[in-house]
């Protein structure tokens, strides 16, 4: 319990501390492009009221979980075959380098020819990003099961998909993770994008609407909530990630007293 109180300040210190010396940096600031801190979180309540929360804030977040789920599904599977197949590997890993080096927004473009500029064009556009570290780290943490592991699960009979869960996925996991909390960050900056480029609702689209019209506190509040979203998201996934991957953790923390 102590040591997630610890955890828990030394989280919040940071963010904090920062807040504070925007607070007073900013208190006596009369730029209107740059307004006092004060003045953004007054207009906050007055923005973000619970229509606007449905119509722009829910479906960016709806946005954001199915290309990201996309991509989770489509990284680790193609990821699974990739890594545990040499030929496959030596097919593929010119192909996925090259389209791994296209920038995503580049691509909105060309997703927009295909798939107008409905949700599909942007849950597109979010997992065009987001499958490319999750693809690859899940490659490398296949490549990465210990083959003495493998040849153990063999001689005991653990084939197909019990061998696949319980060897191939699991010594994969903090690799593919990793992958994951990458294309977590990604997945925010492409919804934005998206929605800057062709929308009607949304956080992307709004923050513009806001520029456009000159309602600078209005803008750094969809700033403001732009970032709390990413800092709740990354809290989540944290917490999911210390759940599905306690046994890692574990072994680190005893590798780590025993040295």
């Amino acid at each position: 319990m102590r040591g997630l109180l610890l955890r828990l300040c030394v989280t919040v210190a940071l963010p904090a501390l920062l807040v504070a010396l925007w607070w007073v940096a900013s208190d006596d600031n009369t730029d209107i492009y740059w307004p006092s801190l004060r003045t953004i979180l007054t207009t906050f309540p007055d923005v973000w009221t619970g229509e606007r929360w449905r119509e722009d804030v829910l479906p960016s977040v709806l946005r954001l979980s199915a290309g990201y789920t996309s991509a989770a599904v489509a990284g680790v599977a193609l990821g699974t075959v990739i890594g545990s197949y040499r030929r496959v590997r030596a097919v593929c890993e010119p192909v996925l380098e090259f389209l791994r080096a296209v920038p995503p927004p580049v691509l909105v473009p060309v997703i927009m020819l295909f798939a107008g500029i409905g949700d599909t064009m942007k849950i597109a556009v979010i997992a065009s990003g987001c499958v490319w570290p999750i693809l690859l780290n899940t490659v490398e943490g296949v490549r990465a099961v210990d083959s003495v592991m493998s040849e153990t699960a063999r001689s005991y009979g653990i084939t197909g998909v019990a061998r696949l869960r319980h060897v191939v996925l699991r010594s994969a996991s903090p690799q593919i993770f990793a992958g994951l909390r990458q294309a977590l960050s990604i997945g925010i900056i492409l919804m934005v994008i998206s929605e800057m480029i062709a929308a009607s609702n949304g956080l992307g689209f709004t923050i513009v609407q806001f520029q456009r019209g000159f309602a600078i506190p209005d803008m750094w509040t969809g700033i403001l909530l732009l970032g709390l979203l990413g800092f709740v998201l990354s809290v989540l996934f944290r917490l999911v990630e210390r759940r599905v991957l306690g046994w890692y953790h574990g072994l680190r923390d005893v590798s780590r007293r025993s040295s």
